[in-house]
């Protein structure tokens, strides 16, 4: 199967830095990651050859970092927890705080983020929600090997991460895709920088557990163990 007809999720999984070049053409890698990418770029005023070929020098080259793809499912668990959970908590106030700022100061210019303060905290409040079901709840049953009662569970994690999608794509509408209008002081730089890694950071957390850790107890039939 060439690339352009594997899936978003597969070419995530089995190409290690797919996901920058994913980021740098705004395909979702991550909800969307059981569109083809043939599918995923349909229509889009993109250059799908130059998109292709990117990927496959991606794929010839050897990555030099560890391959998250490999590792067991209680390593897999801890570097999410690390590497995500750990730092969503402490980007997302900072955000809210920039927004607030930037909406008082700015609130009177049209290329103002107008509701970016109130969406952030919406997303905040699910996050956590989400994150504490995952310590509390999922990760323990996969860590302590009930895999088998875990299938519910992470069907109500992708729909929260489908939800998580759709509050991205209102920030982006609200901020005009992260674009800094000409003249922004330095908080609003701060604030759409801050954005632009919250959002990538989000996208690998979303696109490691979907395609990667859930995708293994989708397909524990394969008897392959992980754990």
């Amino acid at each position: 199967m060439t690339i352009i007809e594997q899936s978003l999720g597969e070419i995530a999984r089995n190409i290690p830095g797919a996901t920058a070049i994913f980021h740098k053409y705004q395909l979702d890698f991550c909800c969307g990651g059981n569109k083809s990418l043939r599918d995923a770029t349909a229509g889009r005023s993109l250059n799908s050859d130059a998109l292709v070929a990117e990927l496959m020098a991606m794929q010839s080259r050897q990555s030099a970092e560890q391959d998250l793809a490999v590792l067991p499912n209680l390593e897999l668990i801890e570097h999410i927890l690390t590497r995500y959970h750990d730092i969503h908590r402490q980007q997302l106030p900072e955000l809210i705080r920039l927004a607030q700022r930037v909406e008082l100061v700015h609130g009177n210019k049209s290329d103002c983020p107008r509701g970016l303060a109130h969406h952030l905290e919406t997303m905040q409040q699910e996050l956590e929600k989400h994150m504490q079901k995952e310590e509390q709840i999922l990760f323990p049953m996969i860590s302590s090997g009930m895999t088998h009662v875990a299938v519910q569970p992470i069907l109500m994690m992708r729909g929260e991460h489908d939800d998580h999608g759709a509050i991205l794509a209102v920030i982006d509408r609200i901020t005009h895709n992260i674009t800094l209008p000409q003249g922004a002081c330095n908080t609003w730089r701060a604030l759409y920088l801050g954005l632009e890694t919250f959002k990538t950071d989000l996208m690998d957390h979303i696109h490691l557990e979907n395609n990667i850790l859930f995708h293994r107890i989708d397909n524990q039939k394969v008897g392959v163990n992980h754990a």
